[in-house]
């Protein structure tokens, strides 16, 4: 991690400029799986899972005992510790639900939203470097809470053909019991369009890798609905003279971890804080099952000495990080002005992770800066809104003539003639 002291504002994209990786080498191959999944359905689905994962499954949907084996193998520990992240999850969410609010606009014109569940999601659940069953609480839940009739999932099976345990039980106690052991991009095309197995869903949520993010935006071009873009993980730490270097550089680490293509950042004002931090980051590294990992992630991260408060939050909000740690004395202050980041981590005692898994906030948010314009995943996502209208005569008679001008304006003759002729029946 390089330190790099008060760059000026025009060099500030250059310097914080994601990881790139070149889609245009994958976006045909990609392209034409989604294509021959349309076509072939099951029988692409189980050749692409044969080539791209190593393993022939006939079968795809996980059986009941699959999931009574997979609660068994569970260890005791992480079921309670589920159990914890679900009921925090659950109250997090629940407190979301929108309400319908009805409101009279003009004497006589009344006009509401009203909040229907998506009837059918599917739900992508990675399994490549890490079984990630935290995803599934994230998704499934708010799915359930909103009111979503049809949910199913869809993850990667290992070389023997399994899903881990833990992913297994997560979906049974989010109330999930339709699983299929599928990933890549052929899973996109499968809840797409649907197979005689799978069947095709409205929306689709979760992460993956750039072949799976290039599947799910290619499928909402064709009228199939997406949680977000996304790439990949990165988080933003703001320190200072009162935070812990071993912390700061721990919570960079934890972000630094998720893959090669990760990117952490550090802001402080102190030169002395940047050069201590650095050195417990690579002193922990050595430390991690998957320092290899994330010493390439450390390639592409900066540390930057800025020389106040008001350009460390123009930094944040130019940035719009997926993960923001405030571990500095004054992080509420700078909490309430910050305007872009996925979700913010206020405090020493705050690290990322409890967001990850068990503080009830969603951990499923926008990455390479679409935290500008996107939210992250809430119970808003599994909802679409229809709006109504309801006019008396009265009603009608009060902005009938307005609505008339307008519609001549536009010269939309038959717009007219719809009010005209009810004023003067």
């Amino acid at each position: 991690m390089k330190i790099i002291n008060n760059p000026p504002p025009n060099e500030w994209a250059q310097l914080l400029k994601r990881p790139h990786q070149d889609d245009t080498g994958i976006r045909d191959n990609v392209i034409a799986i989604m294509q021959d999944v349309r076509k072939r359905g099951d029988i692409a689905v189980r050749e692409y899972t044969k080539q791209f994962d190593g393993v022939d499954i006939s079968t795809p949907l996980v059986t009941m005992e699959e999931f009574e084996h997979a609660e068994k193998e569970t260890d005791e520990s992480l079921k309670s510790a589920i159990q914890t992240a679900i009921q925090n999850l659950d109250t997090f969410h629940r407190a979301q639900y929108p309400e319908t609010v009805k409101t009279e606009t003009t004497n006589g014109v009344s006009c509401w939203q009203k909040p229907v569940p998506i009837d059918s999601v599917g739900i992508y659940v990675p399994g490549g470097t890490a079984p990630l069953f935290s995803t599934v609480l994230m998704l499934a839940l708010p799915a359930k809470i909103a009111g979503c009739s049809d949910i199913i999932i869809c993850t990667p099976p290992d070389e023997n053909g399994n899903v881990h345990p833990a992913t297994l039980y997560a979906a049974k106690k989010a109330g999930i019991s339709t699983v299929f052991k599928i990933g890549g991009v052929q899973a996109i095309g499968a809840m797409a369009y649907g197979t005689d197995t799978v069947p095709a869903v409205d929306k689709i949520f979760g992460p993956g890798n750039n072949f799976v993010t290039l599947a799910k935006q290619f499928v909402s071009m064709e009228g199939v609905a997406i949680d977000m873009p996304a790439g990949p993980s990165e988080v933003m730490v703001i320190a200072d003279e009162s935070s812990s270097p071993e912390i700061a550089a721990i919570d960079l680490l934890s972000q630094a971890e998720h893959g090669t293509d990760s990117q952490v950042i550090l802001l402080t004002k102190s030169e002395q804080v940047a050069q201590n931090v650095q050195e417990e980051t690579y002193r922990l590294l050595e430390e991690l099952p998957r320092k290899e990992m994330a010493r390439q992630s450390l390639d592409f991260s900066k540390i930057l000495v800025m020389n106040d408060d008001e350009d460390i939050l123009r930094v944040i909000n130019f940035y719009a990080p997926e993960h923001l740690i405030l571990s500095t004395q004054n992080a509420d202050s700078i909490a309430e002005e910050v305007e872009n980041a996925g979700s913010v981590f206020i405090g020493s005692y705050t690290p990322e992770s409890l967001g990850d898994y068990a503080s009830g906030t969603n951990h499923v948010l926008p990455t390479s800066g679409f935290a500008r314009a996107f939210s992250g995943v809430n119970l808003d996502s599994f909802f679409k809104k229809i709006t109504f209208q309801q006019a008396t005569q009265t009603g009608l008679e009060n902005i009938g003539e307005e609505v008339m001008t307008m519609a001549a304006a536009e010269e939309l003759e038959a717009h007219k003639l719809a009010v005209k002729l009810r004023l003067k029946s």
